[in-house]
């Protein structure tokens, strides 16, 4: 029989109301990281029991055991307390291992199953789009994009979608480096055209490829952000015409938004719409 030691023997062998309380207290001292974290300048001991709700007694019980594994720092000077350096090195293990094509595929999976289209997922790399994944539909007619398969990013969903993200002179150097070749008869190739159209896609939440990158393909796209409302991917849903039609595309647009905006979550990003 295989004997258990350390911490988690002893969290078995406590009694359910002791148990019970161990979690309370993990609860409490998370509640006070979480108020610590949104401070810029420290709490005193009253301000925090005040903000979550304990005694002054509870909360230095729990602040001291927080100081003792380098959670909290205490300034005696100040008599104030702030996070520790712990907590910095805890969440960035978070950022080394952060991985937006690890984190998107339950959310585009449910995208496809709501729309019955297929989805995509790329971010910009050297001045255009790059598939890392998609999800494809069961539909007879179908796009087909492999990972790793490049777009110019003026006349793709995915493309269009990153380039609102970007501020003016970004969206300039991308321009000036890349060109806008016309792909079909409605790509966009005049600089103001493009400009006006990526004003609209930020002021709706997302970007349309109407048949600019390929004859017959529509696509409907939305930025996936990181913590500073910054871009880091695109995520769209893409079919032919016949499916994709001038009806159906805000109800679809909407849907799109709230996946990026879920992936977004999940990345710990910020959403930055408008």
């Amino acid at each position: 029989m295989a004997v258990e030691r350390g911490d988690a023997a002893r969290v078995r062998m406590a009694a359910p109301a002791e148990r019970s309380m161990q979690v309370q207290s993990l609860v409490r001292a998370l509640a006070i990281l979480n108020r610590l974290g949104a401070s810029d300048e420290g709490l005193k001991l009253i301000e925090i029991g005040q903000q979550v709700g304990l005694s002054p007694s509870t909360a230095h019980r729990l602040l001291t055991t927080l100081e003792q594994e380098r959670y909290v720092h205490f300034d005696a000077e100040r008599r104030v307390w702030s996070v520790g350096v712990q907590a910095f090195a805890t969440g960035t293990a978070f950022l080394k291992s952060r991985n937006v094509a690890a984190l998107a595929p339950g959310p585009m999976r449910a995208l496809m199953e709501l729309t019955e289209e297929t989805v995509n997922l790329a971010m910009e790399d050297q001045h255009e789009a790059v598939y890392l994944a998609q999800v494809e539909c069961r539909q007879m007619m179908r796009a087909f994009a492999r990972p790793g398969g490049r777009v110019p990013l003026h006349c793709s969903g995915v493309g269009k979608a990153l380039l609102s993200a970007m501020n003016r002179a970004e969206i300039s150097r991308i321009l000036h480096a890349r060109g806008m070749a016309r792909m079909t008869v409605k790509t966009i190739n005049n600089t103001a055209h493009l400009h006006e159209d990526l004003a609209a896609a930020r002021a709706r939440g997302y970007a349309i490829d109407d048949e600019e990158h390929a004859i017959g393909l529509r696509c409907i796209a939305a930025v996936i952000f990181n913590e500073h409302a910054e871009a880091v991917a695109a995520v769209s849903v893409s079919g032919p015409m016949a499916r994709i039609t001038d009806a159906r595309i805000p109800q679809l647009g909407e849907q799109v938004r709230r996946t990026a905006d879920a992936i977004t979550a999940l990345y710990g990003g910020r959403v930055a719409h408008g």
